[in-house]
């Protein structure tokens, strides 16, 4: 075992560099833990196990996040509806979790945010969904770690309209507002990643498992695939991670094995619209005939969704089609005073979740309960589970691990592991303008950095004070400045025009034009600290600029099967062969 104590506090940027490094360490010598998958489990599996004094890597066949971990409802909760479902023991992990990201982990990532559940009958529904609402506080109550989470409190129908002028008088009697978490998906995976590789995790993305080493039914490591340059390296580990989430099934295949459960993909879009389309100072959770429906603050915009539909086509780029996006549109305008169009629609997005399944469930009642199991000696698989307890999920994994490996390992410390940016986070809250005096740029770009970023923004700003160009913002895209595109490449493991405008920042869904605008400028400020020639800047941004042509087409079609042949027609920046 090692702590790659040598590396500790000198690679923690996922920079090019870094990268490269990372790659020459996984020739050398044997790892304790290699984790596949680098969405939010397996990048807190690296965490998790890098921090426990083993020698970890972790490999992702794309960009950090790029499947689910970027696409979710962006919400760190308990679950309200799981209640319902007298899954008790889910909520209360969540909430659990959900006050340790708020209040430890990751403040500057995770905010409290309000909302509303309507009520629609006047005498019985008040009293069941407000003990339900009561005891989802008593539970976070318990948890011992509630600050920043108000109580509910109930409100009229003129209270309601206080609160949400925009929701129509009829479309309720009353609601009770209760308070949950938010988060940058994206972002908090990355800084996942980046706090492993603080601690001394080697990680590689665009690094491809190829197919796994044996030694007899043993798996003894991986042969991993560099896709930027095709070269191809034996990793050797005493247990390997299979944290691939959607594509568990196709990672068991390698080893002839499926394992004990069977993953299925369900289909999540979610809309995104201007704040000023929807009067309301909070969020909203709708009941649906097959689900529930979040109308969730996001900035300057709102987060419409979800849908919950089974899929079984092409999992790296699932799309949304005509259908979804009226499917969103009918339920939120059932409420809405100003019923919101088509034109209102700024960005769409399409995840797909990872539930644990028999044969012949709805992808709504299937379990976000995770698994863990041991297929084959030296490999353990974990699925299921949801985003806000990715932690549980990573130390259950880790503990499994260990299981197989001789001497006594220490237990998971990642409760009490905050990630990078969070130290110094709140003390840097409270000079936000004077930093924002010293950069020369207004203070709300500052406290936009510091939501990011957390204490890592004066890294941010160090490029700006460098170079004030880059404290300007980007075409089309006000909410970011140049700088974030040079650290996303620098600090942040991008290594495509399309991680910046999709992953690190998201501008691909919160601008009209979905960051065609800001495209060739972001490539051209990339181009230097990768190396790009022209005719690879270029590239890029075609590349990019089909991408959003074939999703746009895609979301003019009625039937998952046609989407998907659109989207499909956007070649890859990487292929993944």
């Amino acid at each position: 075992m090692d702590t790659g104590s040598s590396r500790l506090g000198r690679a923690q940027a996922l920079s090019p560099q870094a990268r490269a490094e990372a790659l020459e360490e996984m020739t050398r010598g044997e790892f304790d833990v290699l984790v596949v998958g680098g969405g939010v489990v397996g990048a807190g599996a690296a965490l998790d196990a890098v921090t426990r004094g083993l020698r970890t890597a972790i490999v992702e066949a794309r960009d950090w996040a790029s499947g689910t971990s970027s696409r979710s409802s962006k919400l760190i909760h308990g679950g309200l509806r799981y209640l319902e479902m007298l899954d008790f023991a889910l909520v209360h992990e969540a909430l659990r979790e959900r006050g340790l990201l708020r209040n430890k982990l990751a403040p500057h990532l995770v905010k409290p945010v309000p909302f509303l559940y309507p009520l629609t009958k006047r005498f019985a529904e008040r009293p069941y969904v407000g003990s339900g609402i009561a005891l989802y506080d008593a539970m976070a109550v318990s948890s011992g770690n509630n600050t920043g989470f108000p109580l509910h409190r109930h409100l009229s129908r003129k209270g309601v309209l206080k609160e949400a002028p925009g929701l129509r008088k009829d479309a309720m009697v009353g609601a009770i507002q209760y308070y949950d978490g938010q988060v940058d998906d994206a972002r908090h995976t990355m800084m996942l990643t980046r706090t492993a590789v603080h601690y001394g995790a080697a990680a590689a993305n665009r690094t491809r498992v190829r197919e796994f080493l044996r030694e007899g039914q043993r798996v003894v490591g991986a042969i991993v695939v560099d896709l930027e340059t095709g070269r191809e390296i034996p990793v050797r580990a005493r247990q390997v991670i299979n944290a691939t989430g959607v594509w568990t099934d196709e990672t068991q295949e390698l080893v002839n094995a499926r394992g004990q459960f069977k993953v299925r993909a369900s289909k999540g879009i979610h809309l995104v619209v201007p704040r000023d389309r929807i009067q309301s100072r909070t969020g909203m959770i709708l009941r649906t005939e097959k689900s529930v429906l979040f109308i969730i603050p996001w900035g300057r915009h709102w987060i419409i969704g979800t849908t919950d539909t089974d899929w079984d086509l092409d999992k790296a780029h699932p799309a949304a089609t005509s259908a979804d996006i009226d499917y969103v549109l009918d339920h939120v305008n059932a409420v809405l005073r100003s019923p919101l169009s088509r034109e209102d629609v700024e960005g769409v997005y399409a995840g797909l979740r990872p539930l644990l399944s028999g044969e012949s469930e709805s992808t709504s009642k299937l379990s976000r309960e995770h698994v863990v199991g041991h297929p084959v000696p030296g490999l353990v698989v974990v699925a299921g589970g949801k985003y806000t307890t990715y932690r549980v999920m990573a130390k259950d994994a880790v503990d499994v691990a260990v299981q197989g490996m001789d001497g006594k390992v220490p237990e998971s410390t990642t409760e009490d592991v905050p990630l990078v940016g969070a130290d110094g986070y709140k003390a840097m809250w409270n000079q936000r303008h004077r930093l924002a005096s010293r950069a020369g740029i207004h203070v709300d770009h500052v406290e936009h950095l510091l939501n990011r970023y957390g204490s890592l923004t004066t890294e941010v700003l160090a490029l700006v004070e460098a170079d004030p160009e880059l404290g300007r913002v980007l075409p089309a895209a006000d909410d970011y400045l140049r700088a974030e595109v040079v650290y996303a490449v620098t600090h942040e493991g991008a290594r495509h025009l399309d991680d910046v405008l999709a992953r690190r920042t998201r501008i691909s869904i919160e601008t009209w034009d979905r960051g065609t605008e800001s495209a060739r400028l972001a490539a051209e400020l990339m181009a230097a600290p990768l190396g790009w020639d022209a005719e690879r800047t270029e590239r890029e941004v075609q590349l990019y600029l089909e991408r959003v042509r074939a999703e746009r087409a895609s979301q003019e079609v009625p039937d998952d099967a046609s989407a998907d042949a659109i989207r499909l027609q956007a070649p890859e920046v990487v292929p993944v062969t």
